[in-house]
């Protein structure tokens, strides 16, 4: 019987990360847990090794840090054990983009963005070469709604989005499966740590739900997994009007909306 990937997961200290270590963990894998809490990192892990007897490895890393993400990396790239990566670590800030500060823009971006696209490219070549492997990044519905305000964190969003779609066009010829996971509002501390009102933060999904929804995607091997989203049929209808138009952004000229009468 051959022996179960060992899986990587990032911002694993608590809530979607800690979650889906608990679900691996359950499943039999072997697990290398990311954080900068290495106190939480090394009592989930001392819990887990306990309760379903899988080897865990502890890595403190802040990824806003790049000697930080590098060390992942080179986990990444050398350790053959590992076949599943969760890029799951990720932050929030509240306020609107023009009361946020430049160094918190900067760190959004290298958490939520940067680390993702390294770490991802740390692994996919040895995922490639094996012709196996699986890359899941934690995105938001954000996102796909500028109306909702969060700026600069909906555009690192809509980036693993769409970098979780180009590299499941470039991989999944060779065997590898990405997966991106979409989730609405959600139980963690992301909130508290952003600095949220709790009186303005809407309903939410429970963490254990919210990953369960997402492993039966991954299990299913959908590309894009939507946990709140109940009718599946507006997904759809979504990526079949983004396909439509591809035809039309091959024409030379201009549309003829954009003719200036002379």
């Amino acid at each position: 019987m051959s022996r179960l990937p060992t899986v990587l997961i990032t911002g694993a200290s608590s809530g979607i990360g800690a979650a889906y270590a608990e679900r691996f963990a359950r499943r039999g894998h072997d697990l290398v847990i990311v954080a900068r809490d290495t106190g939480r990192l090394e009592a989930l892990a001392t819990r887990l090794r306990s309760e379903a007897g899988v080897a865990i490895d502890v890595v403190s890393a802040d990824l806003a840090i790049s000697d930080d993400i590098a060390r992942v990396e080179k986990r990444l790239r050398e350790d053959s054990s590992i076949g599943v990566l969760v890029n799951n670590a990720g932050i929030s800030v509240a306020g609107s983009f023009d009361k946020q500060s430049s160094a918190d823009h900067d760190r959004l971006v290298a958490v939520n963005a940067t680390a993702v696209m390294r770490l991802a490219h740390a692994v996919s070549g040895r995922f490639a070469e094996a012709g196996d492997g699986a890359i899941v990044n934690i995105g938001s519905v954000v996102g796909l709604v500028p109306e909702f305000g969060q700026t600069i964190y909906g555009a690192t969003k809509a980036f693993v989005l769409f970098l979780s779609q180009g590299l499941a066009f470039e991989l999944g010829p060779k065997g590898v499966y990405v997966q991106a996971v979409l989730p609405a509002a959600t139980a963690t501390e992301i909130w508290s740590r952003a600095g949220a009102d709790p009186a303005a933060l809407p309903p939410m999904m429970e963490v254990g739900a919210l990953v369960d929804a997402a492993l039966s995607g991954f299990d299913r091997r959908e590309p894009v997994t939507i946990p709140p989203l109940h009718d599946e049929s507006k997904w759809t209808a979504f990526q079949a009007t983004r396909m439509a138009m591809l035809p039309g952004f091959a024409q030379s000229i201009p549309a003829a909306r954009y003719k200036v009468d002379a």
